[in-house]
């Protein structure tokens, strides 16, 4: 059964990093455009950073400069550099192909982030 794992997530303060990964199980993840997504309270499944398959990358306003979305293709591996956490990225952080109907929460559980003020 095609699955995904997101890793990396955890609980920290205002102004720390993380580094979420996620990789593949049943699928190739990165023949096609690929990104993070992530779901918080009393919110819906929002795009947080996509990158394209020729490399292209889209990064939503709030995140802008402070995460780094990014391929390691040898390993089928997609990661997201945060920097500079705010209580406001708290959340369930998901990655999945572009073109999925369903993009939080059908292919993989997905890793918490919780930032404190």
């Amino acid at each position: 059964e095609p699955r995904v794992l997101e890793s990396g997530g955890g609980s920290v303060q205002a102004g720390a990093s993380l580094r979420l990964s996620c990789t593949a199980s049943g699928l190739t993840l990165l023949d096609s455009d690929v990104g993070w997504y992530r779901t918080a309270s009393g919110k819906e499944c929002e795009l947080v950073s996509q990158i394209t398959k020729d490399g292209v990358t889209f990064y939503t306003d709030s995140v802008k400069g402070r995460f780094a979305i990014s391929r390691e293709k040898a390993m089928d591996t997609l990661r997201l550099e945060m920097n500079d956490l705010r209580p406001e990225d708290t959340g369930v952080y998901y990655c999945a192909k572009s073109w999925w109907a369903t993009r939080c929460g059908s292919w993989g559980q997905g890793t918490r982030v919780t930032v404190s003020a």
